[in-house]
């Protein structure tokens, strides 16, 4: 992971980050506290587990969409959650009908990131919270090392799910999903 420090004569502004070509990179590039921070890479769990909850939520055809390390930027930060949930109706679009590529200059209305060994817990918890006090509303963080789930919500205290704990979802959503379920989908099967 690679951090640059923003100081004088560098970047120093949202704006200037967004505009620099690297940042969507694999892995992809954050602006936090003035700072651009490279996301470590997320290995074999991580990547299971985005692809099943990605596939999982679209394959539920409600008027919601799951999308992986899709940008999002809002409140002057710019994060690439591992996973987020917006209305149908909100995805931009340019001209021509095409989803913008740039991202989304809003927060989710869901944001699930998954815990890397090599990842700060308290600065992707961060992440998720910022998008929470710009709109979101649900957060979960899942801990596969843990085998739990930090749930955030508006105005409440976080949850700290594990077994078989039934995860809150967004409310249009007709999943009934478990810690255990998530988990289980790292099993290898025969």
């Amino acid at each position: 992971m690679k951090n640059v420090e923003l100081t004088q004569g560098k970047i120093t502004t949202l704006e200037e980050f967004l505009k620099l070509s690297y940042i969507e990179e694999s892995p992809a590039w954050e602006y936090i506290n003035k700072e651009a921070i490279q996301k470590p890479m997320g290995g074999g769990k991580h990547s299971l587990l985005q692809k099943r909850l990605v596939a999982l939520i679209d394959g539920l055809g409600s008027k919601y969409e799951a999308f992986p390390e899709l940008r999002c930027t809002c409140g002057n930060r710019s994060v690439v959650p591992d996973v987020v949930v917006i209305f149908s109706n909100q995805i931009p679009l340019d001209d021509s009908g095409d989803i913008i590529s740039s991202g989304i200059d809003f927060a989710p209305d869901w944001v699930i990131e998954i815990l890397s060994p090599a990842q700060s817990q308290t600065k992707v918890t961060g992440n998720i919270l910022h998008c929470l006090r710009n709109g979101s509303q649900l957060g979960w963080l899942i801990d596969p090392s843990e085998r739990s789930i930090l749930v955030y919500q508006p105005n409440c205290l976080p949850d700290l799910l594990a077994g078989k704990d039934i995860l809150p979802v967004l409310e249009d959503l007709n999943l009934t999903l478990s810690v255990d379920e998530i988990f289980a989908w790292l099993q290898r099967k025969n």
